[in-house]
């Protein structure tokens, strides 16, 4: 990522980059860690980090790089290299630097901060093969992870303990973390989407939505399915093949030069017209790479077309209080000339138990 970020800085029109956060920094280095200061410029890169990590990044980080521990204090390392290479100008993470921060470091350095704006996450949107490949590996723990635990969902059994087997289950087949705290809500609590697992037990007649993924290097996985247990009424089983006929219609429409607006409109429209419109309330996806939700997001109020190389989410839902609800939800890659679902998961209405 080295030479495309110090492209990036001479579009910017500043001489460097200070990198303070562990998503950012584990972006430009493939290095993750708690803790340290990475600095980018025109000659090269540098990370600065505490004893903990020290080792294992001079091992990790490659050609380009000088890794360095810390001493005296992040400032001064700053500094020292801002002297050496003639830089005046470093671009900051204004996204995540805290006011607190901003005023520390501003005081201690040389150099003038200005705002990093888009500089990072515009290149963060469009993924190398190496980092969608990263996010296929982990969908494929997800998927296996499913597969297992749909085994497990039966009247009796609580939303925590199928949330147990997901994370479990995703760890031992090879997962580093979660991509996020995983979703599992039953019954009437499916109607809420981003629900809390409980110690409620599932019954037969419920709808059972779980919301999950893992990562690999870094890169995540997200994916939902909504299952049923022992039997379902009309009503949810239409709900269901409303969710997935919007979901089909979104994922037909994105490709490069279109709209997250436009992505969005077209599965909106499908519950819309079933008469589901107030019934979805977020938007049909976001991106997804080192952090769970980036840009590009496929959103009403998104007007930015998408490119190739971007990984959003499809991920329609409809929700009824004190009934039920559905989401579905895979991961897109945008190509050329359309899109790869990333997601392999079946997507008819599973029954268990």
């Amino acid at each position: 990522m080295l030479k495309q970020i110090q492209t990036a800085l001479r579009e910017a029109d500043v001489d460097a980059v200070l990198i303070t956060s562990p998503q950012n920094r584990r972006y430009a280095t493939g290095f993750p860690s708690s803790a340290g200061v990475c600095l980018i410029d025109q000659k090269g890169g540098y990370l600065f980090t505490d004893f903990r990590y020290i080792e294992a990044a001079k091992k990790r980080i490659g050609e380009g790089f000088v890794v360095e521990q810390v001493k005296g204090s992040y400032a001064r390392m700053v500094n020292a290299v801002c002297a050496q290479d003639d830089v005046h100008t470093l671009a900051f993470e204004e996204g995540f630097m805290t006011c607190a921060d901003h005023a520390q470091w501003e005081r201690a350095l040389a150099a003038k901060l200005r705002p990093m704006g888009t500089l990072l996450s515009r290149l963060r949107e469009v993924k190398c093969q190496q980092e969608i490949d990263c996010c296929v590996a982990a969908q494929r723990i997800a998927e296996r992870a499913l597969e297992e635990v749909l085994n497990d969902i039966r009247p009796g059994v609580t939303e925590k303990h199928i949330a147990a087997l997901l994370t479990y289950r995703m760890l031992d087949y090879g997962g580093e973390a979660m991509s996020f705290e995983p979703i599992v809500v039953s019954g009437t609590k499916s109607s809420m989407p981003h629900g809390v697992p409980s110690d409620k037990k599932i019954e037969a007649g419920d709808f059972v939505t779980m919301d999950f993924g893992c990562t690999v290097e870094g890169y995540c996985s997200d994916m939902t399915r909504t299952v049923a247990v022992g039997h379902v009424t009309d009503e949810m089983r239409k709900v269901y093949d409303i969710v997935l006929e919007a979901q089909r219609a979104g994922i037909a429409a994105a490709k490069p030069g279109v709209s997250g607006r436009d992505v969005d409109k077209a599965a909106r429209d499908v519950i819309v017209q079933a008469g589901y419109g107030p019934y979805f309330g977020h938007s049909f996806g976001h991106g997804i790479g080192i952090d769970i939700h980036e840009t590009p997001v496929a959103a009403p109020n998104n007007t930015n077309p998408l490119e190739a190389g971007n990984i959003i989410s499809a991920e329609p839902g409809i929700y009824l209080p004190g009934k039920f609800g559905v989401r579905i939800e895979d991961m897109l890659c945008i190509t050329p000339d359309g899109c790869r679902n990333l997601t392999n998961a079946p997507k008819e209405l599973v029954i268990c138990g």
